[in-house]
């Protein structure tokens, strides 16, 4: 038994957390390759390497992602201290080359100095498709950046190549990405873009991409909806979503909070929303005016209201405090109400045994005390928007 254990935990040494064994780079420069700064991890990995999100088989695990800023050009390598097959026998350690070449598109080096070749190329990228709109934002250790939204499908000379090597980048920031059918011709690609200087000249860096797909919508309308976004400046879909508003599917809570934010600054200048309306309630002069100016649905308008009512309350009159935190779980409660009716339902055609059980599950004490976290929890999501407003206004 003793001899398992200690066989247990020699091969432990050999378990590799692959988000931190993963290194990503957008790379500009060739010195860019060896610095450390300029790499970043996966928040995922759990779609190449399972669920624990483990490589087993090596030690000192290193897989190398790195992509020529513009057009994406890729070097993949692997390096480790040791493998598991050099001390053990019959113990086979995980294929991690066959599991990455399974994500990523041919046509990547294995060679360093190949790939800061590639670099050289990259003069001669340019943006694909329709520039849509370009905006600077003031960075205090860069100074102004320039940023490009374009416009791109499928056709465009290149674009077909560059979206299969871009894509690669959902599987490690998004839980539940896969990959898109490019060849059907509703998709719309949005692409960010960073102007810089190199040597005199002017090059683009990709920053984030966002497809949309457009629905069919009864009788002749479609309707877009954003359905993978990969955005690695935060900056960049900001003012992209003040230049033009889709719908999003299944979005993640980072997004529900980016979504938020860009709303409350697109809202806050709207004469229903002014600061001496929002102490009467949620209107429907609001949703109006947000429906008809930006497009925005009420579910979406009602977050807004309650974001700038805080902003406007002062906490700490209890009266004006205990106002807003009803007004707020009046919406939270919605769910619970619904639980409510239907064990109204459940008394008249369920067993003793039978509504017990549901009861349990329905406990009013338990109820409050999770409607008192979700308000808790939203006013600290709804805090955090109003200090990045404070900051950048």
């Amino acid at each position: 038994m003793a001899d398992v254990n200690t066989m247990e935990k020699k091969l432990a040494e050999y378990k590799c957390d692959t988000n931190e064994a993963i290194s990503l780079k957008l790379v500009r420069f060739p010195e860019d390759v060896d610095d450390d700064s300029t790499t970043f991890h996966p928040e995922y990995s759990h779609q190449v390497f399972g669920d624990d999100e483990v490589a087993f088989g090596y030690k000192g695990l290193q897989i190398q992602l790195f992509y020529a800023a513009g057009n994406l050009s890729t070097l993949f390598k692997v390096k480790y201290t040791s493998k598991v097959t050099e001390t053990f026998d019959c113990v086979e350690a995980d294929d991690v080359e066959g599991k990455i070449r399974e994500i990523i598109p041919a046509g990547f080096t294995c060679n360093t100095d190949d790939f800061i070749s590639l670099l050289e190329k990259e003069a001669n990228f340019k943006p694909f498709g329709t520039l849509l709109h370009t905006y600077t934002v003031h960075s205090e250790e860069a100074g102004e950046l320039t940023y490009q939204i374009h416009k791109a499908e499928v056709t465009c000379p290149g674009f077909r190549e560059y979206h299969e090597r871009l894509q690669t980048f959902l599987m490690w920031f998004i839980e539940t990405a896969s990959f898109i059918d490019a060849d059907d011709d509703r998709w719309d690609f949005f692409l960010v873009f960073e102007k810089y200087n190199k040597d005199g000249e002017t090059l683009y860096a990709t920053v984030g991409y966002m497809t949309v797909y457009n629905y069919y919508v009864y009788p002749d309308k479609t309707r877009p909806r954003v359905l993978k976004n990969q955005i690695n400046t935060i900056s960049s879909f900001e003012s992209y979503c003040g230049f033009c508003l889709f719908t999003a599917e299944d979005p993640s809570e980072n997004y529900v909070k980016l979504r938020d934010y860009v709303l409350v600054k697109l809202c806050q200048g709207l004469p229903s929303f002014a600061v001496d309306k929002l102490h009467l309630g949620f209107s429907a002069d609001m949703i109006k005016e947000a429906q008809d100016k930006l497009k925005i649905n009420k579910k979406h308008a009602r977050r807004v209201y309650e974001i700038l009512r805080l902003r406007a309350t002062d906490m700490s009159d209890e009266d004006k405090a205990r106002e807003y935190r009803l007004e707020v779980k009046k919406r939270l409660f919605g769910p619970y109400r619904k639980n409510q009716r239907e064990l109204a339902k459940m008394r008249k055609c369920l067993r003793p045994e039978e509504l017990v059980s549901h009861m349990s599950q329905m406990d009013t004490q338990t109820q409050h005390e999770e409607l008192e976290k979700s308000y808790q929890d939203v006013v600290e999501d709804y805090r955090r928007i109003i200090e990045r407003l404070a900051s950048q206004a």
